[in-house]
C-alpha cells in the first residue's frame, strides 16, 4: 500500500495542488512485506545521526568559546567564569529536553521551533518567532564571518579584508548550496576537526597547570589567588563582584545559543527521526557540557584574568586566552595552530547557521508564513530559493570593510544576545503547553523526560530574567550608551512588533492562545508513525548485515558518536 498524506498534512501544506508544495510526499511502500522509501518533492532525510550531533556542536563551538571567553575572564575571573558557565549548561539541558519532546513526537519535513509555536500556541507566535530565527541566524553568519576575517589578520598579510570575506563567503554559500547529505558531511568534519583541537588545548593545559612546558612553570590555579578567583565590575565591593558575575552569566548564554534550536531543524531532514533525535541531543548536550565548562575551568587555570591581550577587548585571536598562555609558556609555532582551529570554527559556525536560517525560512513558507516560493525544493532536496534569500544576510559582514573590526564584532555578539534568550522563553513555554494539550487529549509521546515541565518554568524565570539583564552595564552612571543600549534591547521590540503586527493584521480572527483540547495534535502524525515503521526495519536490517564490519568503526568513531 501507499500512504495517502494529504490528508494528514498542517492545513497550510493540504492548500496546494499536487507538484507545488513540499509537504505533498508518499513516505514508503510496502510490496512483499519490504518497506522502501519513495520520492519525495521536498527535502530529503540524508542526515544521520551523527551528522546532526556534529550541525549542532559547529554551530555551537564558534569564536565564542576560543576568544570571546577572553573577554568573561577579564571581566569577571575565573571563578564566576567557571560558575557561569556550569549554571548555564544546567539551564540549556532544560531546553534541550524541552524541545526533544516537542520535535520527536512530530518531526515533519519543514519543522521547527516557530512551526511548533505556531500550531501548539499560537499562529502569531509562530510567526513572530520565525521571523525573529531567520534575521538572526542571517546576522550571526555574517558575524562569524567578521570573526573569520579578524582571526585570518593574526599572521600579517597584505590582503584587502574585502578578499578575505569574499573567499569565506563562497565557501559558505556553496556548502549550503550543496545536497544536504554534502553539507552534513562536510560539518561533520569541520566540527570533529573543533573536537580534537580543544581535547588538544585541555590536555596542553594540564601539562602547563602541572608544569610540563618549556618554562617549566608549575602553574596550578595560582590566577585564582592572584589576582583572584573573581574581579570586581564598574564599582567596589560586594555591588561589583554581584555586577562581575552577572555580565559573565548573561555573556556565557552566547556560546551556547541555538544549538538545541538547530537540532530540531535537521530533524525535517534526519533518518530515523524518533529514534535519532533523543541520541543526537543528549550526546550533544554532553559534549557541549564538557567543553566549555571543563574549557572555562582550564581558561581560568593557565591565563590570568588581567592579562594585557584580554583585557584589552581587541576580539581578535591574540585575545584568545589560550593563544596568551600558550606564548607565555614559550611554545612559539602551537599558537598559529590554534588559530588555523579557531577560523576553522568561525567558518563551521557560519556555515551551520546560514543553514539554520535557511531551514526556518523554509518551515515558515511550509507554514504558510512566508511565500510559498520558499518551500520549492531542486531534485537533490535543496529549498534553493530560501538557501539563496538567506545567504543575502552574509553581506553584512562586509561593514567590517569601513568599520573598526573589534566593535562590529561586540555589536554582533549584542545584537544577537536578545534573540537567544527570547527563544529559550517562548521554547520552554511551548513545551508547556503542549504538555498540557497531551494531558487534555490523552496522547502519548515517544520521548519524554522526567525534569519536564518543572524544568521548562525554571528555565522560563532564568532566561527572562537574563534576557532583561542583557545590556544591564548601560544603566550604571556614566555609561550610558545610545548604541551599546540600542544593540542590547532592540531584538525585544523588534519580536513584539512582529507578534502584534501579525496577530492584528492576518491573525485578528485566531486566538491568542489555543486552549489545551483545541491544539492539533494529529495532523502529519500517520506520516510520521508510518516514516518511524519503515526506518526501524531498515535499521534491522543494517544492523544484521553490517554489524560486523562496523565494530571496529564504533570504537574508532566514539568521539564523533
Amino acid at each position: 500500500m501507499t500512504v495517502d498524506l494529504k490528508s494528514s498534512l498542517p492545513a497550510p501544506a493540504r492548500e496546494s495542488e499536487k507538484g507545488q508544495d513540499p509537504e505533498l510526499e508518499a513516505v514508503h511502500s510496502c510490496a512483499n512485506g519490504e518497506f522502501q522509501p519513495v520520492e519525495r518533492v521536498g527535502t530529503k532525510r540524508n542526515i544521520r545521526s551523527r551528522h546532526a550531533q556534529m550541525i549542532a556542536i559547529g554551530g555551537s563551538i564558534g569564536t565564542g568559546l576560543f576568544v570571546g571567553t577572553g573577554q568573561a575572564l577579564a571581566v569577571g575571573g575565573p571563578g564566576f567564569l567557571f560558575l557561569s558557565y556550569c549554571l548555564t549548561s544546567l539551564l540549556v539541558y532544560g531546553i534541550i529536553t524541552a524541545v526533544i519532546e516537542i520535535s520527536t513526537y512530530l518531526p515533519i519535513s519543514g519543522s521547527s521551533m516557530a512551526y511548533y509555536s505556531g500550531r501548539y500556541v499560537s499562529p502569531s507566535l509562530g510567526f513572530a518567532l520565525g521571523w525573529l530565527y531567520v534575521y538572526t541566524f542571517g546576522v550571526i553568519v555574517a558575524y562569524e564571518i567578521t570573526a573569520s576575517s579578524i582571526v585570518i589578520n593574526f599572521w600579517p598579510n597584505n590582503v584587502p579584508i574585502a578578499v578575505w570575506i569574499t573567499i569565506l563567503l563562497i565557501v559558505v554559500v556553496g556548502l549550503n548550496l550543496s545536497p544536504v547529505g554534502v553539507y552534513a558531511e562536510s560539518e561533520f568534519w569541520f566540527a570533529g576537526l573543533k573536537i580534537i583541537m580543544f581535547a588538544g588545548l585541555l590536555i596542553l593545559a594540564i601539562i602547563l597547570i602541572l608544569g610540563g612546558g618549556p618554562d617549566h612553570d608549575r602553574l596550578g590555579f595560582r590566577y585564582w589567588v592572584n589576582p583572584g578567583a573573581t574581579n570586581e565590575y564598574l564599582v567596589h565591593g560586594s555591588g561589583g563582584r554581584f555586577t562581575a558575575f552577572l555580565y559573565v552569566w548573561v555573556f556565557a548564554g552566547f556560546s551556547f545559543y541555538f544549538g538545541p534550536e538547530l537540532i530540531v531543524l535537521t530533524s525535517g531532514e534526519m533518518r530515523n527521526p524518533r529514534k535519532n533525535l533523543p541520541i543526537a541531543s543528549h550526546r550533544y548536550f554532553y559534549r557541549l557540557a564538557f567543553f566549555y565548562v571543563l574549557g572555562s575551568l582550564a581558561i581560568g587555570a593557565i591565563c590570568s584574568s588581567n592579562a594585557k591581550d584580554i583585557v584589552s577587548g581587541a576580539g581578535n585571536a591574540n585575545a584568545s586566552p589560550w593563544v596568551v598562555a600558550i606564548r607565555n609558556a614559550g611554545i612559539t609555532v602551537l599558537p598559529s595552530i590554534v588559530n588555523a582551529g579557531i577560523l576553522t570554527s568561525a567558518w563551521s559556525s557560519g556555515n551551520s547557521f546560514l543553514y539554520m536560517s535557511s531551514r526556518t525560512l523554509y518551515s515558515l513558507a511550509v507554514a504558510g508564513n512566508a511565500p510559498k516560493i520558499f518551500t520549492r525544493c531542486n531534485r537533490y532536496g535543496l529549498p534553493i530559493y530560501a538557501v539563496l534569500a538567506s545567504s543575502c544576510f552574509t553581506l553584512l559582514a562586509y561593514l567590517t570593510v569601513n568599520s573598526e573590526a573589534g566593535v562590529v564584532f561586540n555589536w554582533f555578539i549584542s545584537l544577537t544576545n536578545t534573540s537567544g534568550y527570547t527563544s529559550w522563553v517562548i521554547c520552554s513555554f511551548v513545551l508547556i503547553r503542549f504538555r498540557k494539550a497531551c494531558v487534555a487529549q490523552g496522547v502519548k509521546v515517544p520521548y519524554q523526560s522526567k525534569f519536564q515541565p518543572y524544568a521548562a518554568w525554571v528555565c522560563i524565570f532564568a532566561f527572562l530574567f537574563l534576557l532583561l539583564a542583557n545590556g544591564f552595564t548601560v544603566f550604571y552612571p556614566g555609561h550610558f550608551k545610545t548604541s551599546t543600549f540600542l544593540t542590547s534591547y532592540l531584538g525585544i521590540p523588534i519580536f513584539i512588533i512582529l507578534l502584534l503586527g501579525h496577530k492584528f493584521t492576518v491573525g485578528r480572527n485566531q486566538p491568542w492562545l489555543y486552549s489545551p483540547a483545541e491544539v492539533n495534535l494529529t495532523d502529519g502524525l500517520r506520516e510520521v508513525e508510518a516514516d518511524a515503521e519503515m526506518w526501524a526495519r531498515v535499521d534491522n536490517t543494517e544492523r544484521e548485515e553490517g554489524h560486523q564490519a562496523r565494530k571496529w568503526w564504533k570504537k574508532v568513531s566514539i568521539l564523533w558518536g
